[in-house]
Protein backbone atom coordinates (compact mmCIF):
# COMPACT_ATOMS: atom_id res chain seq x y z
CA UNK A 1 0.00 0.00 0.00
CA UNK A 2 3.09 2.32 0.52
CA UNK A 3 2.91 2.84 -3.53
CA UNK A 4 -0.33 3.66 -4.16
CA UNK A 5 -1.50 7.18 -4.46
CA UNK A 6 -5.58 7.47 -4.89
CA UNK A 7 -6.51 11.31 -6.44
CA UNK A 8 -8.42 13.40 -8.24
CA UNK A 9 -8.76 16.37 -10.04
CA UNK A 10 -11.48 19.26 -8.86
CA UNK A 11 -11.79 22.87 -10.34
CA UNK A 12 -14.03 25.07 -11.91
CA UNK A 13 -15.80 24.03 -15.06
CA UNK A 14 -13.29 24.51 -18.52
CA UNK A 15 -10.01 25.41 -16.43
CA UNK A 16 -8.78 21.72 -18.07
CA UNK A 17 -9.41 19.01 -15.56
CA UNK A 18 -9.97 16.40 -18.78
CA UNK A 19 -6.48 17.94 -20.56
CA UNK A 20 -4.39 17.32 -17.63
CA UNK A 21 -6.13 13.59 -16.69
CA UNK A 22 -4.95 13.04 -20.23
CA UNK A 23 -1.18 14.40 -20.27
CA UNK A 24 -0.83 12.07 -17.31
CA UNK A 25 -2.22 9.19 -18.63
CA UNK A 26 0.40 9.51 -22.07
CA UNK A 27 3.41 10.64 -19.60
CA UNK A 28 2.70 7.37 -17.46
CA UNK A 29 2.34 5.60 -21.05
CA UNK A 30 -0.93 4.52 -20.00
CA UNK A 31 -2.31 5.58 -23.17
CA UNK A 32 -0.10 6.26 -26.25
CA UNK A 33 1.43 10.02 -27.06
CA UNK A 34 -1.29 11.62 -29.09
CA UNK A 35 -1.08 15.25 -31.31
CA UNK A 36 -5.05 15.97 -31.17
CA UNK A 37 -5.51 16.41 -27.59
CA UNK A 38 -8.41 14.18 -27.34
CA UNK A 39 -10.31 14.06 -24.11
CA UNK A 40 -9.89 9.83 -23.62
CA UNK A 41 -12.20 10.29 -19.89
CA UNK A 42 -14.39 12.03 -21.66
CA UNK A 43 -16.28 9.30 -23.71
CA UNK A 44 -19.83 10.23 -23.34
CA UNK A 45 -20.84 11.91 -26.44
CA UNK A 46 -22.30 14.40 -24.36
CA UNK A 47 -19.56 15.21 -22.72
CA UNK A 48 -17.66 15.54 -25.96
CA UNK A 49 -19.98 17.99 -27.86
CA UNK A 50 -20.55 20.67 -24.68
CA UNK A 51 -16.81 20.78 -23.66
CA UNK A 52 -17.65 19.69 -20.46
CA UNK A 53 -17.01 16.49 -18.08
CA UNK A 54 -20.35 14.99 -16.96
CA UNK A 55 -19.26 11.82 -15.29
CA UNK A 56 -16.31 11.00 -13.15
CA UNK A 57 -14.05 8.58 -14.41
CA UNK A 58 -11.77 6.33 -12.73
CA UNK A 59 -8.43 5.01 -14.29
CA UNK A 60 -4.96 2.97 -13.02
CA UNK A 61 -2.06 4.36 -14.33
CA UNK A 62 1.98 2.95 -13.44
CA UNK A 63 5.24 5.08 -12.95
CA UNK A 64 8.40 4.23 -12.19
CA UNK A 65 10.80 6.91 -10.42
CA UNK A 66 14.11 6.03 -7.82
CA UNK A 67 13.66 1.80 -8.43
CA UNK A 68 10.10 1.90 -7.22
CA UNK A 69 6.72 0.91 -9.01
CA UNK A 70 4.04 2.93 -8.01
CA UNK A 71 0.47 2.49 -8.77
CA UNK A 72 -1.53 5.86 -9.62
CA UNK A 73 -5.24 5.62 -9.50
CA UNK A 74 -6.81 8.77 -11.00
CA UNK A 75 -10.36 10.06 -10.60
CA UNK A 76 -11.01 13.11 -13.10
CA UNK A 77 -14.63 14.87 -11.60
CA UNK A 78 -16.82 17.56 -13.28
CA UNK A 79 -16.64 21.32 -12.59
CA UNK A 80 -19.96 22.39 -12.53
CA UNK A 81 -21.77 22.40 -9.38
CA UNK A 82 -24.60 20.40 -10.64
CA UNK A 83 -22.51 17.21 -10.32
CA UNK A 84 -21.29 18.46 -7.02
CA UNK A 85 -22.23 14.55 -5.90
CA UNK A 86 -20.08 13.67 -8.39
CA UNK A 87 -16.66 15.39 -7.09
CA UNK A 88 -18.40 14.43 -3.33
CA UNK A 89 -18.29 10.53 -3.98
CA UNK A 90 -14.63 10.25 -6.13
CA UNK A 91 -13.18 12.61 -3.03
CA UNK A 92 -14.73 9.73 -0.83
CA UNK A 93 -12.36 6.98 -2.72
CA UNK A 94 -8.97 9.10 -2.88
CA UNK A 95 -6.23 10.26 0.19
CA UNK A 96 -5.49 13.95 -2.13
CA UNK A 97 -6.51 15.91 -5.03
CA UNK A 98 -4.98 18.15 -7.77
CA UNK A 99 -6.65 21.61 -7.08
CA UNK A 100 -7.07 23.24 -10.61
CA UNK A 101 -6.72 26.92 -11.30
CA UNK A 102 -6.77 28.36 -14.87
CA UNK A 103 -3.74 30.73 -15.16
CA UNK A 104 -6.00 33.79 -17.20
CA UNK A 105 -9.35 32.93 -15.39
CA UNK A 106 -7.72 32.91 -12.08
CA UNK A 107 -10.19 31.50 -9.04
CA UNK A 108 -13.68 31.49 -9.56
CA UNK A 109 -17.02 30.21 -7.48
CA UNK A 110 -16.55 26.49 -8.32
CA UNK A 111 -13.07 26.32 -7.88
CA UNK A 112 -13.64 27.49 -3.93
CA UNK A 113 -16.90 25.25 -3.86
CA UNK A 114 -15.02 21.59 -4.67
CA UNK A 115 -11.91 22.93 -2.55
CA UNK A 116 -14.30 23.26 0.66
CA UNK A 117 -16.17 20.19 -0.42
CA UNK A 118 -12.04 18.34 -0.70
CA UNK A 119 -11.35 20.14 2.82
CA UNK A 120 -14.37 18.91 4.67
CA UNK A 121 -12.85 15.29 4.33
CA UNK A 122 -9.31 16.24 5.05
CA UNK A 123 -7.45 15.06 2.11
CA UNK A 124 -4.41 16.55 0.71
CA UNK A 125 -4.48 19.33 -1.75
CA UNK A 126 -1.91 20.19 -4.27
CA UNK A 127 -2.49 23.60 -6.50
CA UNK A 128 -2.10 23.68 -9.94
CA UNK A 129 -1.99 26.35 -12.01
CA UNK A 130 -2.63 25.31 -15.55
CA UNK A 131 -2.45 26.92 -18.89
CA UNK A 132 0.63 29.04 -18.17
CA UNK A 133 1.71 29.52 -21.84
CA UNK A 134 -0.99 31.86 -22.00
CA UNK A 135 0.38 35.70 -23.14
CA UNK A 136 -0.04 38.07 -20.82
CA UNK A 137 -0.98 36.32 -17.92
CA UNK A 138 -0.24 37.04 -14.52
CA UNK A 139 1.29 34.08 -12.45
CA UNK A 140 2.31 36.10 -9.13
CA UNK A 141 -1.17 37.58 -8.85
CA UNK A 142 -2.64 33.74 -9.73
CA UNK A 143 -0.36 32.88 -6.78
CA UNK A 144 -1.03 34.94 -4.07
CA UNK A 145 -4.91 34.15 -5.14
CA UNK A 146 -4.12 30.16 -4.24
CA UNK A 147 -1.99 31.27 -0.97
CA UNK A 148 -4.75 33.53 0.29
CA UNK A 149 -7.20 30.74 -0.46
CA UNK A 150 -5.39 27.22 0.75
CA UNK A 151 -2.63 28.86 2.75
CA UNK A 152 0.41 27.49 1.15
CA UNK A 153 3.75 27.98 0.15
CA UNK A 154 5.05 29.45 -3.45
CA UNK A 155 7.33 26.20 -4.10
CA UNK A 156 3.97 24.08 -3.51
CA UNK A 157 2.36 25.47 -6.70
CA UNK A 158 2.78 23.40 -9.73
CA UNK A 159 3.34 25.62 -13.13
CA UNK A 160 1.57 23.67 -15.85
CA UNK A 161 -0.08 23.11 -19.40
CA UNK A 162 -1.78 20.41 -20.53
CA UNK A 163 -2.15 21.88 -23.94
CA UNK A 164 1.56 21.79 -24.30
CA UNK A 165 2.46 19.04 -21.88
CA UNK A 166 4.25 21.33 -19.65
CA UNK A 167 5.30 20.70 -15.52
CA UNK A 168 3.46 16.89 -16.11
CA UNK A 169 6.55 15.15 -14.52
CA UNK A 170 6.19 18.09 -11.78
CA UNK A 171 2.69 16.94 -11.42
CA UNK A 172 3.48 13.22 -11.04
CA UNK A 173 6.37 13.66 -8.46
CA UNK A 174 3.91 16.07 -5.98
CA UNK A 175 1.46 13.27 -6.19
CA UNK A 176 4.12 10.41 -5.00
CA UNK A 177 5.85 13.15 -2.72
CA UNK A 178 3.24 14.82 -0.75
CA UNK A 179 -0.10 12.68 -0.98
CA UNK A 180 -0.54 10.32 1.46
CA UNK A 181 -0.56 6.82 0.82
CA UNK A 182 -4.26 4.39 1.75
CA UNK A 183 -3.71 2.96 5.64
CA UNK A 184 -5.24 0.18 6.21
CA UNK A 185 -4.64 -4.11 6.65
CA UNK A 186 -5.40 -6.84 4.33
CA UNK A 187 -5.35 -8.98 7.38
CA UNK A 188 -8.39 -7.21 8.06
CA UNK A 189 -12.13 -8.35 7.19
CA UNK A 190 -12.79 -7.02 4.09
CA UNK A 191 -14.33 -3.23 4.03
CA UNK A 192 -14.98 -1.77 0.53
CA UNK A 193 -16.86 1.49 -0.71
CA UNK A 194 -19.20 1.51 -3.51
CA UNK A 195 -18.84 5.16 -5.39
CA UNK A 196 -20.28 4.13 -8.80
CA UNK A 197 -22.05 1.84 -10.33
CA UNK A 198 -23.19 1.21 -14.56
CA UNK A 199 -25.82 -1.27 -16.29
CA UNK A 200 -23.99 -3.20 -18.94
CA UNK A 201 -26.76 -5.26 -20.65
CA UNK A 202 -24.95 -8.43 -21.12
CA UNK A 203 -23.21 -8.80 -18.06
CA UNK A 204 -25.58 -7.29 -15.64
CA UNK A 205 -24.60 -4.15 -12.96
CA UNK A 206 -20.55 -3.30 -12.98
CA UNK A 207 -19.64 -1.82 -9.82
CA UNK A 208 -16.81 0.51 -9.05
CA UNK A 209 -15.43 0.22 -5.56
CA UNK A 210 -12.52 1.27 -2.89
CA UNK A 211 -10.99 -1.23 -0.60
CA UNK A 212 -9.68 0.14 3.13
CA UNK A 213 -9.34 -3.24 4.49
CA UNK A 214 -9.04 -6.87 3.43
CA UNK A 215 -8.90 -7.97 0.29
CA UNK A 216 -11.29 -9.28 -2.56
CA UNK A 217 -11.15 -12.38 -5.40
CA UNK A 218 -12.76 -13.90 -8.15
CA UNK A 219 -15.54 -17.01 -6.37
CA UNK A 220 -15.70 -15.02 -2.88
CA UNK A 221 -19.60 -14.54 -1.88
CA UNK A 222 -19.74 -10.76 -0.62
CA UNK A 223 -22.77 -9.11 0.77
CA UNK A 224 -23.65 -5.01 0.53
CA UNK A 225 -24.67 -3.32 3.70
CA UNK A 226 -27.72 -1.98 1.95
CA UNK A 227 -29.26 -5.24 1.37
CA UNK A 228 -27.05 -7.91 2.85
CA UNK A 229 -28.06 -10.56 0.27
CA UNK A 230 -25.07 -13.17 -0.90
CA UNK A 231 -23.47 -12.76 -4.15
CA UNK A 232 -20.60 -14.54 -5.94
CA UNK A 233 -18.33 -12.46 -7.61
CA UNK A 234 -17.76 -13.48 -11.23
CA UNK A 235 -15.01 -10.79 -12.21
CA UNK A 236 -13.11 -8.53 -10.24
CA UNK A 237 -10.46 -6.24 -11.94
CA UNK A 238 -8.43 -2.53 -12.29
CA UNK A 239 -10.03 0.26 -14.26
CA UNK A 240 -7.35 0.45 -16.72
CA UNK A 241 -8.33 2.59 -19.99
CA UNK A 242 -10.41 -0.98 -21.03
CA UNK A 243 -10.72 -3.04 -17.64
CA UNK A 244 -8.28 -5.41 -16.99
CA UNK A 245 -9.38 -8.91 -15.12
CA UNK A 246 -7.38 -9.81 -11.87
CA UNK A 247 -7.80 -12.73 -9.41
CA UNK A 248 -7.31 -11.10 -6.28
CA UNK A 249 -7.63 -6.86 -5.42
CA UNK A 250 -6.18 -5.73 -1.85
CA UNK A 251 -6.19 -2.69 0.41
CA UNK A 252 -6.00 0.24 -0.82
CA UNK A 253 -6.73 -0.35 -4.60
CA UNK A 254 -9.40 0.80 -6.58
CA UNK A 255 -11.48 -1.77 -8.79
CA UNK A 256 -14.46 -2.87 -10.47
CA UNK A 257 -16.49 -6.28 -9.85
CA UNK A 258 -19.66 -8.23 -11.90
CA UNK A 259 -21.94 -10.27 -9.89
CA UNK A 260 -24.28 -10.85 -12.60
CA UNK A 261 -27.24 -8.30 -10.52
CA UNK A 262 -29.96 -7.42 -12.55
CA UNK A 263 -32.05 -5.31 -10.26
CA UNK A 264 -30.55 -1.53 -10.13
CA UNK A 265 -32.29 -1.25 -6.70
CA UNK A 266 -30.04 -4.06 -4.82
CA UNK A 267 -27.06 -1.51 -5.75
CA UNK A 268 -26.78 1.69 -3.85
CA UNK A 269 -23.65 4.73 -4.28
CA UNK A 270 -21.92 4.80 -0.75
CA UNK A 271 -22.69 1.36 -0.01
CA UNK A 272 -20.26 -0.87 2.08
CA UNK A 273 -19.02 -5.03 0.54
CA UNK A 274 -18.37 -7.11 2.99
CA UNK A 275 -17.62 -11.20 2.82
CA UNK A 276 -20.61 -12.80 3.54
CA UNK A 277 -19.54 -14.99 6.29
CA UNK A 278 -17.58 -12.69 8.26
CA UNK A 279 -18.43 -9.24 10.06
CA UNK A 280 -19.30 -6.01 8.30
CA UNK A 281 -17.72 -3.00 9.74
CA UNK A 282 -19.52 0.21 7.50
CA UNK A 283 -16.76 2.06 5.84
CA UNK A 284 -16.28 5.55 5.05
CA UNK A 285 -19.33 6.96 4.49
CA UNK A 286 -20.41 9.53 1.19
CA UNK A 287 -22.53 12.40 2.33
CA UNK A 288 -25.98 12.14 0.34
CA UNK A 289 -26.73 15.87 -1.59
CA UNK A 290 -30.40 16.39 -1.63
CA UNK A 291 -31.50 17.61 -4.72
CA UNK A 292 -32.86 21.12 -5.26
CA UNK A 293 -35.06 20.90 -8.07
CA UNK A 294 -38.15 18.61 -8.84
CA UNK A 295 -39.87 18.20 -12.62
CA UNK A 296 -42.54 16.15 -13.54
CA UNK A 297 -40.76 13.74 -16.47
CA UNK A 298 -43.50 11.67 -18.75
CA UNK A 299 -43.03 9.25 -21.69
CA UNK A 300 -44.49 11.21 -24.99
CA UNK A 301 -46.65 9.10 -27.03
CA UNK A 302 -44.68 6.76 -28.74
CA UNK A 303 -43.29 5.72 -25.32
CA UNK A 304 -45.08 3.27 -22.37
CA UNK A 305 -44.68 4.14 -18.38
CA UNK A 306 -42.67 0.88 -17.82
CA UNK A 307 -40.48 1.89 -20.74
CA UNK A 308 -39.33 4.87 -18.69
CA UNK A 309 -39.19 3.66 -15.18
CA UNK A 310 -36.75 0.72 -16.63
CA UNK A 311 -34.74 3.79 -18.00
CA UNK A 312 -34.66 5.80 -15.22
CA UNK A 313 -33.90 2.68 -12.60
CA UNK A 314 -30.53 1.71 -15.08
CA UNK A 315 -29.81 5.54 -15.37
CA UNK A 316 -29.75 6.59 -11.55
CA UNK A 317 -27.08 3.89 -11.50
CA UNK A 318 -24.45 5.44 -12.57
CA UNK A 319 -26.45 9.05 -11.37
CA UNK A 320 -26.68 8.71 -7.78
CA UNK A 321 -27.65 12.03 -7.12
CA UNK A 322 -31.30 11.15 -9.40
CA UNK A 323 -34.07 11.08 -7.02
CA UNK A 324 -37.49 9.61 -8.27
CA UNK A 325 -40.84 8.58 -7.04
CA UNK A 326 -44.19 7.90 -9.50
CA UNK A 327 -46.15 10.55 -10.32
CA UNK A 328 -49.82 11.60 -12.62
CA UNK A 329 -51.43 14.14 -14.40
CA UNK A 330 -54.62 14.71 -15.56
CA UNK A 331 -53.20 16.18 -18.91
CA UNK A 332 -49.92 14.01 -19.11
CA UNK A 333 -51.11 10.58 -17.91
CA UNK A 334 -48.76 8.22 -15.47
CA UNK A 335 -44.95 9.61 -15.07
CA UNK A 336 -42.16 10.59 -12.36
CA UNK A 337 -41.68 13.09 -9.75
CA UNK A 338 -37.72 13.33 -10.88
CA UNK A 339 -35.57 15.60 -8.12
CA UNK A 340 -32.38 17.14 -9.61
CA UNK A 341 -28.93 19.05 -8.53
CA UNK A 342 -29.84 21.76 -11.19
CA UNK A 343 -30.83 22.79 -14.32
CA UNK A 344 -27.90 21.42 -16.27
CA UNK A 345 -28.45 18.40 -14.21
CA UNK A 346 -31.83 18.17 -15.69
CA UNK A 347 -30.74 18.75 -18.74
CA UNK A 348 -28.44 16.15 -19.27
CA UNK A 349 -30.75 13.58 -17.60
CA UNK A 350 -33.01 13.90 -20.63
CA UNK A 351 -30.49 13.74 -23.38
CA UNK A 352 -28.98 10.71 -21.99
CA UNK A 353 -32.40 8.84 -21.32
CA UNK A 354 -32.74 9.81 -25.70
CA UNK A 355 -29.37 9.09 -26.44
CA UNK A 356 -28.67 5.83 -24.06
CA UNK A 357 -32.41 4.45 -24.29
CA UNK A 358 -33.70 5.86 -27.33
CA UNK A 359 -36.86 7.48 -24.94
CA UNK A 360 -38.35 11.01 -25.28
CA UNK A 361 -39.84 12.58 -22.79
CA UNK A 362 -42.03 15.27 -21.40
CA UNK A 363 -40.66 17.67 -18.66
CA UNK A 364 -43.31 19.82 -16.41
CA UNK A 365 -42.02 23.43 -15.07
CA UNK A 366 -39.35 22.61 -13.03
CA UNK A 367 -40.34 23.78 -9.06
CA UNK A 368 -38.58 23.43 -5.70
CA UNK A 369 -39.55 22.20 -2.40
CA UNK A 370 -41.70 24.51 -0.32
CA UNK A 371 -42.41 23.06 3.27
CA UNK A 372 -45.94 24.02 4.53
CA UNK A 373 -47.57 24.32 7.50
CA UNK A 374 -51.49 23.38 7.76
CA UNK A 375 -54.36 24.25 10.12
CA UNK A 376 -54.21 20.97 11.70
CA UNK A 377 -50.68 22.04 12.65
CA UNK A 378 -48.81 19.82 9.97
CA UNK A 379 -45.80 20.13 7.89
CA UNK A 380 -45.70 19.15 4.46
CA UNK A 381 -42.77 19.10 2.08
CA UNK A 382 -44.31 20.39 -1.14
CA UNK A 383 -42.76 19.36 -4.43
CA UNK A 384 -44.96 19.79 -7.40
CA UNK A 385 -47.74 22.91 -7.05
CA UNK A 386 -50.41 20.11 -7.82
CA UNK A 387 -49.78 19.03 -4.21
CA UNK A 388 -50.57 22.39 -2.51
CA UNK A 389 -53.60 22.44 -0.32
CA UNK A 390 -55.97 25.55 -0.49
CA UNK A 391 -54.79 28.75 0.48
CA UNK A 392 -57.44 28.85 4.03
CA UNK A 393 -55.72 25.77 5.00
CA UNK A 394 -52.24 26.82 4.84
CA UNK A 395 -50.75 28.80 7.93
CA UNK A 396 -47.96 29.62 6.44
CA UNK A 397 -45.08 28.98 3.66
CA UNK A 398 -41.62 28.29 3.94
CA UNK A 399 -39.05 28.59 0.48
CA UNK A 400 -35.56 27.29 0.42
CA UNK A 401 -32.66 30.12 0.54
CA UNK A 402 -29.75 29.84 -0.61
CA UNK A 403 -26.06 31.61 -0.11
CA UNK A 404 -24.76 32.54 -3.29
CA UNK A 405 -21.22 33.44 -4.12
CA UNK A 406 -20.50 35.44 -7.50
CA UNK A 407 -17.02 35.91 -8.50
CA UNK A 408 -16.61 38.64 -11.21
CA UNK A 409 -15.02 41.78 -12.64
CA UNK A 410 -15.20 44.89 -10.72
CA UNK A 411 -16.64 46.52 -13.35
CA UNK A 412 -19.79 44.57 -13.76
CA UNK A 413 -20.49 44.86 -9.79
CA UNK A 414 -23.65 47.41 -10.20
CA UNK A 415 -25.17 45.64 -13.00
CA UNK A 416 -25.01 42.52 -11.03
CA UNK A 417 -26.53 43.51 -7.81
CA UNK A 418 -29.01 45.05 -9.70
CA UNK A 419 -30.11 41.78 -11.29
CA UNK A 420 -30.33 40.38 -7.57
CA UNK A 421 -32.19 42.69 -6.34
CA UNK A 422 -34.80 41.99 -8.89
CA UNK A 423 -34.48 38.60 -8.30
CA UNK A 424 -35.11 39.07 -4.14
CA UNK A 425 -32.02 38.74 -3.17
CA UNK A 426 -29.67 40.90 -0.54
CA UNK A 427 -26.40 41.77 -1.02
CA UNK A 428 -24.46 40.08 2.74
CA UNK A 429 -20.95 40.70 1.89
CA UNK A 430 -18.26 42.21 -0.70
CA UNK A 431 -14.86 40.66 -0.87
CA UNK A 432 -11.73 41.88 -3.21
CA UNK A 433 -9.87 39.10 -4.12
CA UNK A 434 -7.64 41.15 -6.48
CA UNK A 435 -7.78 44.98 -7.33
CA UNK A 436 -9.93 44.28 -10.09
CA UNK A 437 -11.87 40.69 -9.16
CA UNK A 438 -14.90 40.55 -6.75
CA UNK A 439 -16.82 38.15 -4.87
CA UNK A 440 -20.05 38.66 -3.95
CA UNK A 441 -22.27 36.89 -1.42
CA UNK A 442 -25.43 37.29 -1.66
CA UNK A 443 -29.03 35.43 0.44
CA UNK A 444 -31.44 34.73 -2.56
CA UNK A 445 -34.66 32.12 -2.86
CA UNK A 446 -33.84 29.29 -5.45
CA UNK A 447 -36.54 29.66 -7.00
CA UNK A 448 -35.30 32.95 -8.37
CA UNK A 449 -31.95 30.69 -9.34
CA UNK A 450 -33.54 28.34 -11.40
CA UNK A 451 -35.30 30.15 -13.80
CA UNK A 452 -32.94 31.76 -16.04
CA UNK A 453 -30.84 32.89 -13.63
CA UNK A 454 -27.14 32.00 -15.11
CA UNK A 455 -27.93 33.19 -18.64
CA UNK A 456 -28.69 36.82 -17.44
CA UNK A 457 -25.86 37.04 -15.56
CA UNK A 458 -23.84 35.84 -17.99
CA UNK A 459 -24.96 38.21 -20.58
CA UNK A 460 -24.63 41.46 -18.47
CA UNK A 461 -20.72 40.49 -17.09
CA UNK A 462 -19.99 39.84 -20.80
CA UNK A 463 -19.10 35.85 -19.74
CA UNK A 464 -16.80 37.00 -16.80
CA UNK A 465 -19.27 36.27 -13.39
CA UNK A 466 -18.82 32.46 -12.45
CA UNK A 467 -21.55 31.47 -10.13
CA UNK A 468 -21.99 29.06 -7.04
CA UNK A 469 -24.72 28.35 -4.67
CA UNK A 470 -25.98 26.51 -2.11
CA UNK A 471 -28.73 25.57 0.56
CA UNK A 472 -28.81 27.25 3.79
CA UNK A 473 -32.64 26.96 4.96
CA UNK A 474 -36.28 27.50 4.50
CA UNK A 475 -37.25 31.00 5.77
CA UNK A 476 -41.14 32.12 5.93
CA UNK A 477 -41.97 34.23 2.41
CA UNK A 478 -45.67 35.13 0.77
CA UNK A 479 -46.22 32.10 -2.21
CA UNK A 480 -49.21 31.89 -3.74
CA UNK A 481 -49.79 29.05 -6.43
CA UNK A 482 -50.87 30.33 -9.82
CA UNK A 483 -53.24 28.01 -12.24
CA UNK A 484 -53.74 27.97 -15.55
CA UNK A 485 -57.22 26.87 -16.59
CA UNK A 486 -57.94 25.84 -20.77
CA UNK A 487 -61.03 25.98 -21.11
CA UNK A 488 -62.34 26.16 -17.32
CA UNK A 489 -60.34 23.11 -16.52
CA UNK A 490 -57.07 23.72 -14.76
CA UNK A 491 -54.17 21.89 -16.26
CA UNK A 492 -52.11 20.49 -13.46
CA UNK A 493 -48.88 20.44 -15.25
CA UNK A 494 -49.06 24.28 -15.82
CA UNK A 495 -49.60 25.47 -12.57
CA UNK A 496 -46.72 27.43 -10.57
CA UNK A 497 -45.53 28.43 -7.17
CA UNK A 498 -44.68 31.92 -7.04
CA UNK A 499 -44.19 34.82 -4.88
CA UNK A 500 -47.09 37.33 -4.47
CA UNK A 501 -45.44 40.23 -5.96
CA UNK A 502 -44.93 38.90 -9.13
CA UNK A 503 -48.06 36.52 -9.53
CA UNK A 504 -50.25 38.84 -11.30
CA UNK A 505 -47.14 39.96 -14.02
CA UNK A 506 -46.62 36.95 -14.59
CA UNK A 507 -49.84 35.32 -15.09
CA UNK A 508 -50.20 37.87 -17.84
CA UNK A 509 -46.83 36.89 -19.28
CA UNK A 510 -48.29 33.43 -19.41
CA UNK A 511 -51.41 33.77 -21.14
CA UNK A 512 -50.23 35.41 -23.47
CA UNK A 513 -47.52 32.81 -23.93
CA UNK A 514 -49.74 29.79 -24.03
CA UNK A 515 -52.01 31.58 -26.69
CA UNK A 516 -48.88 32.11 -29.01
CA UNK A 517 -47.99 28.61 -28.18
CA UNK A 518 -50.74 26.55 -28.05
CA UNK A 519 -51.81 24.65 -31.45
CA UNK A 520 -55.64 25.73 -32.68
CA UNK A 521 -58.58 23.75 -33.01
CA UNK A 522 -61.28 23.32 -34.50
CA UNK A 523 -62.97 25.29 -31.52
CA UNK A 524 -62.64 28.34 -29.44
CA UNK A 525 -60.12 28.12 -26.93
CA UNK A 526 -60.25 30.14 -23.50
CA UNK A 527 -57.24 30.72 -21.45
CA UNK A 528 -56.74 32.22 -18.03
CA UNK A 529 -54.64 32.21 -14.80
CA UNK A 530 -55.91 31.98 -11.22
CA UNK A 531 -55.53 32.40 -8.07
CA UNK A 532 -57.64 30.36 -6.09
CA UNK A 533 -61.22 31.03 -7.39
CA UNK A 534 -60.13 34.79 -8.68
CA UNK A 535 -59.36 34.55 -12.67
CA UNK A 536 -55.99 37.15 -12.89
CA UNK A 537 -55.56 36.88 -16.46
CA UNK A 538 -57.02 35.78 -19.80
CA UNK A 539 -56.47 35.43 -23.51
CA UNK A 540 -58.85 33.59 -25.97
CA UNK A 541 -57.74 31.58 -28.45
CA UNK A 542 -59.78 31.94 -31.82
CA UNK A 543 -60.74 28.51 -33.49
CA UNK A 544 -59.00 27.28 -36.53
CA UNK A 545 -61.69 28.30 -39.23
CA UNK A 546 -63.27 25.84 -41.54
CA UNK A 547 -65.68 26.80 -44.58
CA UNK A 548 -68.41 24.43 -44.63
CA UNK A 549 -70.31 26.69 -47.21
CA UNK A 550 -67.47 25.65 -49.83
CA UNK A 551 -69.96 23.27 -51.08
CA UNK A 552 -72.96 25.16 -51.86
CA UNK A 553 -73.47 26.99 -54.85
CA UNK A 554 -76.93 27.88 -54.37
CA UNK A 555 -80.06 26.86 -53.46
CA UNK A 556 -82.44 28.25 -50.68
CA UNK A 557 -80.62 30.13 -47.78
CA UNK A 558 -81.97 27.79 -44.77
CA UNK A 559 -79.73 25.30 -46.45
CA UNK A 560 -76.69 27.18 -45.90
CA UNK A 561 -78.00 28.31 -42.23
CA UNK A 562 -78.66 24.31 -41.53
CA UNK A 563 -75.06 23.59 -42.34
CA UNK A 564 -73.97 26.55 -40.11
CA UNK A 565 -75.83 25.13 -36.97
CA UNK A 566 -74.68 21.79 -37.52
CA UNK A 567 -71.15 23.63 -37.39
CA UNK A 568 -71.93 25.39 -34.32
CA UNK A 569 -73.16 22.37 -32.66
CA UNK A 570 -69.96 20.06 -33.12
CA UNK A 571 -67.71 23.19 -32.33
CA UNK A 572 -70.01 23.03 -28.55
CA UNK A 573 -69.23 19.34 -28.80
CA UNK A 574 -65.42 19.14 -29.50
CA UNK A 575 -64.71 21.86 -26.27
CA UNK A 576 -66.65 19.90 -23.90
CA UNK A 577 -64.50 16.82 -24.84
CA UNK A 578 -61.59 18.01 -26.81
CA UNK A 579 -58.16 17.29 -26.07
CA UNK A 580 -55.23 20.13 -25.39
CA UNK A 581 -52.02 19.18 -26.55
CA UNK A 582 -49.02 20.61 -24.94
CA UNK A 583 -46.04 19.82 -26.35
CA UNK A 584 -41.88 20.07 -24.47
CA UNK A 585 -41.58 23.17 -26.12
CA UNK A 586 -44.33 24.56 -24.45
CA UNK A 587 -42.63 24.08 -20.80
CA UNK A 588 -39.44 25.13 -22.51
CA UNK A 589 -40.41 28.30 -24.07
CA UNK A 590 -42.34 29.20 -20.70
CA UNK A 591 -39.28 28.68 -18.18
CA UNK A 592 -37.95 31.18 -20.20
CA UNK A 593 -40.21 34.04 -19.06
CA UNK A 594 -38.73 36.24 -17.04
Amino acid sequence: MKNIRNFCIIAHIDHGKSTIANCLLEYTKTIPEQNNNLQLLDNMDLEKERGITIKSHAVQMNYRINNINYILNLIDTPGHTDFAHEVLKSIAACEGALLLVDANQGIEAQTISNLHLATEQNIKIIPVINKIDIPNIKIDKIKNEIKELINCKEEDIVLASGKNKIGIKLIIESIINNIPHPVGCINNNLEAIIFDSVYNPFRGIEIYFRIFNGFIKTGDNIKFLNTNKKYEVNEIGILKINKKPQNIINAGNIGYLITKIKNPNEIKTGDTIAHFDKPMNESKKIKDIKPIIFTGVYPSINYSYQDLKSAIEKLSLNDSSLIWEKESSSVLGLGFRCGFLGILHMDIFEERLLREFKIDIIKTIPSVQFNILNKQNQLKKIKSPSDMPPKDQIQYIKEPISDVNIITKVEFIGNIIKLCINKRGFLKNQIYITNTKIKLVFEMPLLEIIYNFFDQLKNISKGYASLDYKIKGFLKSKMEKLDILINGKKVDSLAYIIHSTKIYEFGKKLCEKLAELLPKEMFEMSIQAAIGNKIIAKRDLKARRKNVLSKCYGGDITRKRKLLEKQKKGKKKMKQIGKITITQNIFLSIMKIN
